[in-house]
């Protein structure tokens, strides 16, 4: 059975470009994550956790985490508590606060980071990186940066 070929109709080019970016961070995503699924048996949401956590310098309190990240607070508690059990994250209680803890990558973390950052370079070469010139990612960068500021 043949797919009808669907558009979205006639829409704004606001529209569009709202839908359009649906669309790409649907499908990057999911291009992704499937890739680190199978090269490491890590969904998209452990390597975002690990993403930020890899960033720092100094271990990161959960609460900070879960306010950083696309997941709900229970998301980020479920993936910290999967990474802890696979060794890739370390949790300390926090020096000023009794009742927050500090996260860490650890050492195999960093290593795992390092391994599944480089599959998703890898599985959005061909899709992302290929067709995008550098012109087309400061203007992606410019485009980000005025979504995330906060409403006057």
């Amino acid at each position: 059975m043949d797919r009808a070929d669907l558009t979205l109709g006639e829409l704004a080019a606001r529209d569009h470009a709202f839908y359009g970016l649906v669309w790409a961070g649907t499908t990057l995503s999911a291009r992704v994550d499937q890739a680190l699924l199978h090269a490491h048996d890590l969904p998209l949401s452990w390597f975002e956790v690990m993403l930020w956590l890899h960033g720092q310098r100094e271990p990161v309190a959960a609460s900070d985490l879960g306010a950083k990240t696309l997941l709900s607070r229970s998301q980020v508690s479920r993936v910290i508590h999967a990474l802890q059990a696979r060794g890739l994250v370390a949790r300390a209680p926090s020096p000023t606060d009794a009742r927050s803890v500090h996260l860490t990558l650890t050492d195999a973390g960093r290593q795992a980071f390092a391994e599944a950052d480089a599959t998703r370079r890898a599985a959005l070469a061909e899709v992302f990186d290929d067709r995008l010139d550098e012109r087309d990612i400061e203007d992606l960068e410019r485009v980000w940066e005025k979504l995330k500021r906060k409403p006057a």
